[in-house]
């Protein structure tokens, strides 16, 4: 059975009960809520309110997204992230997101891996005493300063911390990042989402091409899915489209049933 998770990108309209309300009637396992969203994180509802419901709807609170450019180290960063995961704890979230810079500047060979370690090694004690996982998250897109999930890897075993530190393995950014090792051992949630639009090559995909999951879909999310079960994974699947398109549909239950669905009869397709 697969594991489903859904992102509160897929229904960004949504107040976080109504979202709880649409994970748990999709029969998903938990959700990722953010902080990028219009208006306060939980419509400025109390976070031990929102760990309450969950509990009650049976959810887990997977991660709570995001520190942004977390690679970009400074006293305001450390600041951002203990704020962050103060939210996190009180939401019941098991985990925070790490979004890399993604801006073209700290890219340079060197330059990056030495930022991200030196990143890696300040949240480590934070996470730890707070009891939380640091969900890393490579960017395919070109002017990332963290591509690829080997340097993540290697980062996170040169400072000892896989237990504290997993990937996040996104179907979209593992495309644009020309694919490579999977690392299912090391991988804590999947993001998948798909493009479908015939016209665009790799390099011009961006967020806002980024829709649900069916048969016409060019990122090959079945593939990877498959590929990480077959390696071992056998965590959550979250969607998060981010397309216009899919946040103004008038019953996204039905998109999201739908193509959960068909990714659960393709996989089971796949397995015999």
């Amino acid at each position: 059975m697969l594991p489903k998770a859904l992102n509160h990108m897929a229904v960004p309209g949504l107040r976080w009960d109504a979202f709880l309300t649409l994970a748990g009637n999709l029969g998903c396992i938990g959700v990722e809520f953010r902080n990028d969203l219009p208006g306060m994180l939980f419509d400025g509802d109390d976070p031990r309110d929102v760990a309450g419901a969950a509990d009650a709807a049976g959810l887990r609170v997977l991660a709570l997204a995001e520190v942004k450019a977390f690679n970009d180290w400074s006293d305001a960063k450390r600041q951002e992230a203990e704020t962050l995961m103060q939210i996190a704890v009180a939401c019941g979230a098991e985990a925070v997101s790490l979004i890399p810079r993604n801006d073209g500047l700290g890219c340079g060979n060197g330059e990056r891996q030495a930022n991200l370690r030196v990143a890696l090694r300040e949240l480590n004690p934070m996470l730890a005493a707070h009891g939380l996982i640091g969900l890393v998250e490579p960017l395919g897109f070109e002017i990332c300063a963290l591509r690829h999930k080997a340097e993540a890897v290697e980062a996170i075993e040169g400072l000892g911390a896989a237990d504290r530190f997993k990937l996040v393995h996104d179907t979209f950014h593992h495309t644009l990042a020309d694919g490579g090792p999977i690392f299912a051992h090391h991988t804590g949630i999947v993001h998948i989402s798909g493009v479908t639009d015939p016209s665009l090559s790799i390099n011009e995909m961006r967020d806002e091409h980024r829709v649900l999951v069916d048969r016409d879909d060019r990122l090959g999310n079945l593939a990877q899915i498959e590929d990480l079960r077959r390696a071992g994974y056998t965590g959550p699947i979250s969607f998060e489209p981010f397309a216009p398109s899919v946040h103004a549909l008038a019953d996204p239950a039905a998109a999201l049933a739908g193509s959960f669905d068909f990714i659960s009869s393709r996989l089971a397709e796949l397995a015999t």
